[in-house]
């Protein structure tokens, strides 16, 4: 199964769902903020910035469950919680860094675009 390809264009494929957890708000920036190595829940939210408690625990079960981060629990009080990426979540790195590259070349382009077609 992990040499399936898919094509996304295709409304029936697979692949769609992949791209939606891509493309979840969340996910590129937790797998951005884990790039440097293992977080606890409050320094990848801290790191994050903007993100309920809520909404990056259930990003973060999602990308558990879609095999992208490992959530490490130590038996200590109060509990310890870890985030690490996977070696699957690592592959991705090297596509979101390249967008995260172009967001952050062309963020004047885009913001000037904007007033402009708002008038």
């Amino acid at each position: 199964m992990g040499t399936m390809r898919g094509n996304v264009l295709d409304p029936d494929c697979p692949s769609r769902v992949v791209l939606d957890r891509i493309a979840e708000k969340w996910t590129g920036l937790i797998v951005l903020a884990l790039a440097d190595g293992t977080l606890r829940f409050g320094e990848l939210r801290e790191r994050i910035g903007g993100v309920a408690p809520k909404v990056l625990t259930q990003s973060l079960r999602a990308m558990e469950r879609d095999g992208l981060v490992v959530r490490r629990i130590y038996a200590e009080v109060p509990p310890r919680v870890e985030y690490t990426l996977t070696d699957l979540g690592r592959s991705l790195l090297e596509p979101l860094t390249a967008v995260q590259d172009w967001a952050e070349r062309n963020v004047g382009r885009i913001l000037a675009a904007r007033a402009a077609a708002a008038g």
